[in-house]
């Protein structure tokens, strides 16, 4: 087609598809365009607020690597990671929360009852559960990757003064589906804004604050894998998570306990003689082919 004006290059696009394109993909991708075509007429996109945008988007592929990924960040901030993932939770299963840029691979196994507070400062935070599906069953042996920042705000990732593995751990839960484990009790903290994605907030106005929480990648045979968080309900960002990432079943209470109450069966059972606090969260798993 010779003849292509702002009114027809959407369908040209469509038309220079092979007909052997596969489905899915002619699918997804005609729709995007479409989507950004009638965007771009939309505003009137001039050529600096489009240069701008490429400009963007490079800088965020020159700062990405393999602990801190500004792409997927970009899709936090924007509401896009937290838009697919609401379209593909199950009702009635745990509601799935936005994986983040700082997940680590291959952490080291967590018993039962472990510690990952180590010789890090702040509050002890006891959390238990249970792995369930949706029938309230336990699943036992349910393997479940659990990961947080440190005190200071930071994922191991982050911060050269960490090992790599800090704060992360891997956990099989046994025969009764039961997890627990000891950490350091969560802070609220900042995305990184001093890339692409710092420079869109502060030019919409927002802050880069996110609630405290606990990470968890929860899988079992025949059910599908949960990728999900948890925040305590006395988080001030708690209503504003600059990543959407809060549902209401994933907020819960931390409960103070007295000092002298901490419980047997736990690494730091006899060692804990402050106050600390205890949350309980089962985990509840849909069925692969739900």
């Amino acid at each position: 087609m010779r003849t292509v004006t702002k009114d027809n290059i959407t369908e040209i696009f469509a038309a220079y598809f092979s007909e052997d394109a596969d489905p899915r993909t002619r699918e997804v991708l005609l729709a995007m365009t479409r989507h950004i075509h009638d965007f771009i007429r939309e505003v009137d996109l001039t050529h600096d607020e489009w240069r701008k945008g490429l400009e963007l988007l490079e800088w965020a592929g020159r700062i990405t690597t393999p602990e801190r990924n500004e792409f997927v960040l970009l899709s936090d901030v924007l509401g896009v990671s937290s838009l697919v993932d609401m379209q593909h939770s199950v009702e009635g299963a745990t509601s799935s929360s936005v994986l983040g840029p700082f997940h680590v691979s291959n952490p080291p196994a967590l018993p039962v009852g472990g510690d990952m507070k180590r010789d890090f400062e702040g509050k002890v935070l006891l959390v238990e559960g249970t792995v369930r599906d949706m029938n309230g069953a336990p699943i036992p042996h349910a393997e479940i990757d659990i990961w947080q920042t440190a005190p200071n705000g930071m994922y191991s990732s982050q911060d050269a003064d960490q090992d790599i593995h800090s704060f992360h751990g891997l956990m099989t839960a046994d025969e009764n589906g039961r997890y627990a484990f000891t950490t350091a009790r969560p802070v609220s903290y900042t995305v990184p804004d001093d890339g692409p994605v710092g420079e869109i907030l502060r030019a919409a106005g927002r802050h880069p604050w996110r609630p405290s929480h606990l990470h968890y990648i929860v899988s079992a045979k025949g059910f599908r894998s949960l990728v999900t968080e948890v925040f305590p309900d006395d988080d001030p960002y708690l209503d504003q998570d600059t990543v959407f990432g809060v549902r209401d079943d994933l907020v819960m209470k931390y409960v103070a306990k007295p000092a002298g109450s901490f419980p047997d069966g736990f690494a730091l059972s006899g060692s804990v003689k402050e106050a600390y606090s205890r949350v309980d969260f089962d985990l509840i798993l849909a069925k692969e082919n739900h």
